[in-house]
This record gives C-alpha cells, sequence and structure tokens, in this order.
C-alpha cells in the first residue's frame, strides 16, 4: 500500500510559485509531482501550475523513464505556448511514479528527488545549477549549494529556449520500507539531510514526517523567506 502527503506554502512571498501534485491509480499506483516556477521570469505560478496539471493529468499509470520524459516535454511544449514576449515563464519539476515494486523519476532544475530505505538516505538527484558544478569541480562541497552565491543560476527547467534535456532513473525496489522525498529549493535549502533522516525514524506517517520537517524549517528561514512545498510517498515491500 502506497501512502502519500503533501503541503505548499507561500513563504514570506507574495506569491506562491510552487506546485504540488499527486495522483493515485489503486493502491499500488501513484505519481508525485513538484514543481517551481522561476520567480526572475514572471508568472512563476502559471508555469508551475502548468507543469503539474500536463504531467498529472497525462499520467496513464505506466511507469518508465521514457513516458515521464514525455509527459515532461508535454509540459515544456504547453509553457512556451503560454510565453509572451514579455513573460517567458519558467518552471523546474521533479517527478516520481511508482507501479508496484518499480520507481521511475524524472527532473529538470533544482526540484529534488530524495529516497531512504530503512531510514537511510541512499539517493538524491543532482540538481542543474551553477552550485552543482562547482561542487563536481571540488571548488565546494554538496552541502555548501545551500549557501552558494549562485545557487539560484539554474540551466534546465520548462520554458527555456530550444530543447530540454530531462534527467530520468528507475529501479526495482528491494525488500525494505522506502521512503521518497520531493521538494523545492524552499525546503531543502533549510532542511538538511540528516534532520530528513532524524524526524523519518521518528515518523508514523508521511504528514508526521512532514510536519516535523516543516517545524524546523520554521524555526530557521529568514524573513522574505522562498516559497517551500513538499511531498512524500511511502511504501514497503
Amino acid at each position: 500500500m502506497i501512502e502519500t502527503a503533501s503541503y505548499s506554502d507561500i513563504g514570506g512571498r507574495p506569491c506562491n510559485e510552487d506546485t504540488v501534485a499527486i495522483r493515485t491509480l489503486g493502491p499500488d499506483k501513484a505519481l508525485v509531482v513538484v514543481a517551481d516556477g522561476l520567480g526572475g521570469h514572471g508568472h512563476g505560478d502559471q508555469a508551475s501550475q502548468a507543469a503539474a496539471r500536463v504531467i498529472s493529468g497525462g499520467w496513464k499509470g505506466m511507469s518508465t523513464p521514457g513516458t515521464l520524459t514525455a509527459l515532461v516535454q508535454d509540459a515544456h511544449r504547453e509553457i512556451l505556448s503560454m510565453q509572451t514576449p514579455a513573460c517567458k515563464m519558467k518552471s523546474t519539476v521533479a517527478v516520481l511514479a511508482a507501479e508496484g515494486t518499480r520507481i521511475d523519476w524524472a527532473y529538470a532544475g533544482d526540484t529534488r528527488l530524495y529516497h531512504f530505505q530503512n531510514g537511510a538516505l541512499i539517493f538524491q538527484t543532482q540538481d542543474h545549477s551553477a552550485s552543482q558544478i562547482a561542487v563536481a569541480l571540488g571548488q565546494i562541497t554538496r552541502e555548501q549549494i545551500r549557501f552558494h552565491a549562485d545557487r539560484s543560476r539554474i540551466f534546465r527547467a520548462l520554458g527555456i529556449d530550444g530543447g530540454l534535456t530531462v534527467d530520468t532513473g528507475e529501479k526495482m525496489l528491494p525488500p525494505g520500507k522506502h521512503a521518497f522525498l520531493l521538494c523545492s529549493d524552499g525546503f531543502w535549502e533549510y532542511v538538511y539531510e540528516a534532520e530528513m533522516e532524524k524526524t523519518l525514524a521518528a515518523a508514523a506517517t508521511p504528514q508526521a514526517w512532514l510536519d516535523a520537517m516543516r517545524g524546523i524549517l520554521a524555526g530557521r528561514v529568514p524573513a522574505g523567506n522562498d516559497n517551500n512545498t513538499a511531498a512524500a510517498l511511502w511504501l514497503t515491500v
């Protein structure tokens, strides 16, 4: 049985440019989408809403990297069609599909996916950002992305000019307890990976896990903080 939970908070901004969508098809199929509109391009809220709508609405229950890539590309084209000369709206996105013991994911930008197995973090996506490149070059550590001056420089997003490259992955889950977290940068910048593990160990439900992490975030964010959004999916194999 798949369990899910989500939230989206406006933070200290005048508009929430994040969108989250969860769609289930029976007890063992689910799709989770978190999208984050890029505020500096205008109407980021419309871009993220379009991304979530197109991807979740187009999903038919099939979970393959190719299927998810096609849905993200559909959303990319939808956002391009919504743009005007005065408004080049864009959005990052992370998508997770679960079908039985199989998971698939796709993403573009710095909206992240984390995978925890039996309470331990075993995988996280790599941002399409200038800060992630600095990590690859050995200039900063992965943890220092949160404070890096170029962390807002994103190289892949739905709505960019030209073609969009989507990163994907797939996995058959081994026996155990699996927890997945999808979140915008307004969330992961203030909740550290060790805290994700600690709160997961103490949580009885996905909602309790999100609530605990939101408590950490609320005690740490500055005035005027970014929108923050997260979604959790749990399943046991």
